[in-house]
């Protein structure tokens, strides 16, 4: 089965545990032709109960048919669950809408089971590189390249743009995945729970000892990653949801509002642990 198939199923195993909180609203970023760095690429679905889940909305046309579809879209007051359900079923806006609804449950699990993930302390995802070794980049992580250039480690980028790829600087943009087979460490951007190429490039990463997978969308349960050879999930966790729709809105800087979290095999308690928390509701 794929990923979004186990993440819905164990988000209706929650669900068997009570009431979910109905949809409060949809927040969108700014335009992103203004100069906000990443800031402007995030959409959030909030819940009744404060949960707020995130998705990266600049796949194609997402975020303009987002836009244009505005009101029309009559997501206040639904069912999370049904609208989640459009991560496995749906593509494009669907398929966004779905996948940040299921982050936003995930959310909503953690609170209930009084779980709150660790901070991360490490950019990269704990990948810990080596001189001589061969690190794999999915997606062009440009802050991130001199954390690894720095310990003469060697670097191998996978993008899909072809205007990317070439030779640069102690690194190489290329467009062929394959390459991935002889990384010993993998660094993803989180975009590929969203793109249909998770299961493809995971595939390609089967040799690697470390595959760390971040950005601010990897808010979602980490157990069938995990299953997955993922080592290392890095997402947002939002502290102040008022401050943090306010500064995603209008693409001013999070800070404060959000903190990274990392969530790994050796720490995080399972799924089954955090529904036992949660129980049952009294008959």
């Amino acid at each position: 089965m794929s990923f979004s198939v186990d993440y819905l199923s164990q988000l209706e195993r929650f669900a068997e545990r009570g009431p979910l909180p109905r949809i409060r609203a949809l927040h969108l970023p700014p335009d992103p032709g203004a100069n906000l760095d990443n800031r402007g690429e995030f959409c959030a679905l909030e819940l009744d109960d404060g949960s707020v889940g995130i998705s990266y909305v600049l796949l194609d046309d997402t975020l303009a048919r987002l836009r244009a579809a505005g009101a029309g879209l009559d997501l206040v007051g639904t069912d999370p669950l049904t609208l989640a359900r459009r991560y496995v079923s749906g593509t494009g806006l669907d398929k966004t809408l779905g996948f940040a609804c299921a982050n936003a449950l995930t959310r909503c699990l953690f609170d209930r089971a009084g779980y709150a993930p660790p901070a991360s302390g490490d950019s990269i995802g704990e990948l810990d590189p080596q001189p001589g070794e061969r690190i794999g980049m999915i997606g062009y992580f440009k802050p991130l390249l001199g954390r690894v250039l720095e310990t003469g480690a060697g670097l191998t980028v996978i993008e899909l743009k072809a205007e990317l790829a070439g030779e640069r600087d102690g690194y190489r943009v290329t467009l062929d995945a394959r390459e991935l087979s002889t990384c010993s460490k993998v660094l993803s951007t989180s975009t590929i729970l969203l793109n249909d190429t998770l299961d493809t490039m995971l595939g390609y990463c089967r040799k690697a000892q470390k595959l760390a997978l971040i950005g601010p969308s990897a808010g979602c349960l980490p157990d069938a990653l995990f299953a997955r050879g993922v080592t290392f999930l890095g997402g947002n966790w939002v502290s102040d949801r008022s401050a943090f729709i306010d500064a995603l809105e209008s693409g001013e800087s999070q800070k404060g509002a959000a903190r990274k979290v990392a969530l790994t095999p050796e720490h995080y308690p399972g799924l089954d642990a955090l529904l036992a928390r949660i129980g049952f509701p009294s008959a």
